[in-house]
């Protein structure tokens, strides 16, 4: 059970970073439908007015880049010191090979810990006998299981999901299931569970550890000692282990029945860009001639805001629809949301006057594909 707690933490955080990615889509096994393409939209305005609230929002949204940026930094640093504090005490300090593994002596008064493929031990409690058997075994567990790694990819996470606090909880949990995994591997050799508690309770009150590495007394807790003794039913592993996998099954089916994705040619250079909601692998999405910005252009300097709405001072968002036909014609053209004065008409004109796209095409066939797009109506106060 501890081993598939081990998989399941991890597989969850990698889990979680690949199914947004929608590597693959089932939406062609279960749906025929017309593919949608939602653009962000553009903004319509007759004054300079907006232009402070989009500087304040450009100032907003690069506050909170810096931020991100500033701590991410300040945790890589922190990242890094702490590696090469373990490089420093392996080089400054003597090894030995002992039982086919490699021991730093180290002369700092120091508790048992392991990183990657070597047990730091003190050296004068080592020479005089007094590192018990059992605390070998246990760092010897963590480096035969490969628990660095764990360690070392969720430190990678939290540098870059620091604002996540779930990353906390989950560098916890994978530790301490580590405590449970290196304690088990103890009591199968020993089979002293009793002896073993009560050594681990002598270290207990000892809390020179090192950061990034593992520790003899991580987390010693009442939960860690029952679990040495605990007989978990088969039954239980079974139903965990199974609603688990069917947890699983069930996000990814969900998540991949429509594919989120643009290429790199096709993303226009806009502050927004657009995101497509069919599967890019088999449907090629309509292009605009001269790519979808020079279309935010057109619209933007066709469209006349008539001069009622200005004189009321309108404001809001006209949200329009059109279908981009076989032949790259726009057709189906309708209002989905109107402010009024003639606003939506003005849009449903504009499209109208648009030349024709090079259609989409799906397995080398011309396609129907709908676009939505939201025009935004800013007049002077």
């Amino acid at each position: 059970m501890f081993r598939f707690n081990r998989a399941y933490l991890l597989g969850s955080l990698i889990f979680s970073l690949v199914i947004p990615l929608q590597l693959f889509s089932l939406q062609s096994l279960f749906l025929d439908k017309i593919s949608i393409i939602q653009l962000d939209g553009i903004v319509i305005r007759t004054s300079t007015a907006v232009s402070d609230s989009i500087n304040f929002n450009q100032v907003f949204w690069f506050g909170v880049v810096l931020v991100y940026a500033i701590v991410a930094l300040i945790l890589t640093v922190r990242f890094f010191k702490n590696l090469y504090a373990i490089h420093r005490i392996s080089k400054n300090n003597k090894s030995q090979i002992i039982e086919n593994n490699k021991v730093v002596l180290v002369k700092n008064i120091i508790l048992p810990f392991s990183f990657w493929n070597a047990i730091f031990i003190n050296k004068e409690d080592f020479e005089n006998g007094r590192i018990p058997n059992e605390l070998i075994a246990h760092e010897k567990a963590h480096l035969v299981q490969r628990h660095s790694l764990d360690i070392l990819f969720v430190e990678v996470l939290q540098i870059i999901f620091w604002f996540n606090p779930l990353i906390v909880f989950f560098e916890k949990a994978i530790k301490l299931n580590h405590e449970f995994l290196a304690d088990e591997a103890v009591n199968n050799q020993f089979n002293e569970i009793s002896n073993y508690q009560n050594l681990l309770l002598h270290f207990a009150s000892n809390k020179g550890t090192v950061a990034l590495a593992s520790n003899i007394n991580y987390l010693i807790t009442k939960k860690r000692f029952l679990m040495m003794s605990k007989k978990q039913s088969p039954v239980k592993v079974v139903a965990k282990v199974f609603g688990v996998g069917l947890i699983y099954a069930l996000s990814l089916f969900i998540f991949s029945t429509e594919t989120t994705a643009q290429s790199l040619n096709s993303a226009p250079k806009m502050k927004k860009g657009f995101s497509v909601t069919y599967d890019t692998e088999s449907v090629n999405e309509p292009q605009y001639q001269g790519g979808i910005e020079e279309f935010y252009k057109f619209v933007g300097q066709n469209f006349k805001i008539p001069e009622e709405a200005s004189k009321n001072k309108i404001k809001g968002k006209v949200d329009i629809e059109f279908m981009v036909e076989k032949d790259g014609s726009l057709s189906e053209i309708k209002i989905v949301k109107d402010l009024g004065y003639g606003l939506g008409n003005e849009a449903v004109r504009i499209l109208k006057l648009s030349p024709k796209w090079i259609p989409a095409s799906q397995d080398g066939k011309p396609v129907r594909v709908s676009y939505s797009l939201p025009i935004t109506i800013q007049t002077p106060e």
